[in-house]
């Protein structure tokens, strides 16, 4: 019997079998398409990407921290490259909350991103008053808070710090709003379960660990720092063991969702991140290097769930084995 003239062409096909696993995590009012965010400051406002990633495949967009009005941020130099990361003292500049909701927001829409909206300010007041202005208008679907950026005088590093403060800025920005709500906490503190317990008894929905390390750098032929403020914050590879273990930190602490931060690079470090405890993941320093690779981390997450036969992504969370290994316990690590 002939196989007929189509029978080499659907011989030649391949099929793939492999079972589907799904990538969607849900919070509070927002389902995620994906665990992978960007991390506020290192994709402008969502919009600068265009011509190397649609934002609407990312799991979401934080802006750029938005303030009541513009900053010019802090003098250059404001950013240093170092050995296995980068530095940074922007100070927050940014197009202040008019600029955002009447020009940038509308774009982002348009483009199908899921959009948090990062809020820095000064005061209480002016967190409310930013939050409220947002709540305003469509296409915002919840807030990450900024109370522990180390680039500027005022406001949130003071915050940061101080646990009290942190409490009443989630108490009061909590009533103001019934979107997904994350406070951003600093690592350059004793304990920062204590402040995720804060944010949890508050109402917080999430909290986005960590934000940046203090860091410094020296020009050592001039002598001089190679930012204008001396300090400021360190991001990038070096911080991620540092950002793993406060994130497991964070985990036994509290049971609100964890956003973790810190030298995300690719799959593999999203990953482990998850593993320790993170629901979401955000992807920040890697954007200077390839504006795509939110995109690619999140294909490579699923695959990883392909691979390992998961369903659902949701199997990774706090999935780390801390059992001691027979090997180590013979050998007397104990």
């Amino acid at each position: 019997m002939g196989h007929g003239p189509g029978h080499a062409a659907f011989s030649s096909l391949t099929f793939d079998f492999s079972p589907v696993a799904s990538t969607e995590i849900t919070i509070r009012n927002i389902t995620f398409r994906n665990p992978v965010l960007t991390a506020s400051g290192t994709f402008g406002y969502g919009l600068e990407a265009d011509a190397f990633v649609d934002v609407a495949e990312l799991g979401g967009v934080v802006t750029k921290s938005i303030s009541r009005r513009p900053r010019d941020g802090n003098p250059p130099q404001r950013i240093a490259e170092t050995t296995a990361g980068m530095l940074n003292s922007i100070g927050l500049a940014n197009v202040g909350m008019d600029a955002f909701l009447g020009t940038k927001l509308p774009l982002l829409v348009q483009r199908r991103a899921t959009v948090v909206v990062n809020i820095a300010a000064s005061s209480i007041e002016e967190y409310c008053h930013v939050l409220e202005r947002c709540e305003e208008h469509e296409g915002i679907a919840g807030y990450e808070i900024n109370v522990s950026c180390p680039n500027v005088k005022d406001g949130g590093l003071n915050f940061g710090t101080h646990c009290p403060s942190v409490a009443e800025i989630t108490r009061e920005l909590r009533k103001r709003t019934g979107k997904f709500l994350a406070i951003k906490l600093t690592p350059n503190v004793t304990s920062i379960g204590e402040f995720a317990k804060a944010c949890e008894g508050e109402g917080a929905d999430a909290v986005s660990c960590i934000n940046t390390v203090v860091g410094m750098a020296v020009d050592a032929r001039t002598r001089r720092p190679k930012i204008a403020t001396i300090t400021g914050g360190y991001s990038g590879p070096a911080i991620k063991p540092i950002a793993l273990a406060k994130v497991y930190e964070v985990r036994k602490a509290v049971s609100i969702p964890i956003i973790g931060i810190g030298g995300i690079m690719n799959a593999e470090d999203a990953i482990e991140f998850m593993i320790v405890g993170a629901s979401l993941i955000q992807v920040g320093t890697a954007l200077f290097i390839d504006p795509a690779a939110g995109v690619k981390i999140a294909r490579g997450i699923e695959a990883y769930l392909r691979e390992h036969g998961m369903a659902s992504v949701t199997e990774l969370i706090g999935s780390l084995d801390t059992s001691m290994q027979p090997s180590l316990v013979a050998a007397g690590w104990t």
